[in-house]
């Protein structure tokens, strides 16, 4: 079955290849140019979460990085205060050793005067009873006119004890 060039189908057919050809053509262009937009689109995207990556990254180096200093001034205020409360305590050793030296000090001191009180209060009643006791062994061994003759002799020491 041939068909001539009168024959309507063959025009049909004719007609509907080009129809499909421009439209292919056509439509191949566009296929072609939205799978390009769409690459477009994708390789934005990726690019964009390269960026996002590489941000992230970088805030994590950065995190990071401030957690290694965060450490490091963290052990470094724990040393000092470490080294702090080490010269506290040799500090308050030291006020506690002068503070027990003037207790001990003081407490010597305090001793000593009390020694010298009770010494001088001895002092004084010996003095006292040795007084009377002579003063009773005078009056009742002494007669007037030794008393005039030592009285006489204290009266003329006077000048050279004075001196």
């Amino acid at each position: 079955m041939f068909y001539g060039f009168g024959d309507a189908s063959l025009w049909v057919a004719v007609a509907f290849l080009i129809f499909m050809a421009g439209a292919l053509y056509k439509g191949w262009g566009m296929a072609v140019a939205s799978l390009d937009a769409r690459a477009e689109q994708i390789k934005s995207k990726l690019e964009e979460a390269q960026a996002l990556r590489e941000e992230a990254q970088a805030a994590k180096a950065n995190y990071q990085r401030l957690h290694r200093d965060a450490l490091k001034e963290a052990g470094a205020i724990l040393a000092h205060a470490k080294e702090e409360a080490a010269r506290m305590q040799v500090e308050a050793e030291k006020k506690l050793e002068q503070s027990l030296a003037r207790r001990e000090q003081l407490a010597v001191e305090k001793i000593e005067a009390a020694e010298s009180k009770a010494l001088a209060e001895v002092r004084g009643q010996m003095v006292d009873l040795a007084i009377a006791a002579t003063r009773r062994l005078i009056t009742d061994n002494l007669d007037d006119a030794t008393a005039k003759r030592l009285v006489a002799e204290s009266i003329e020491d006077i000048p050279q004890r004075l001196q």
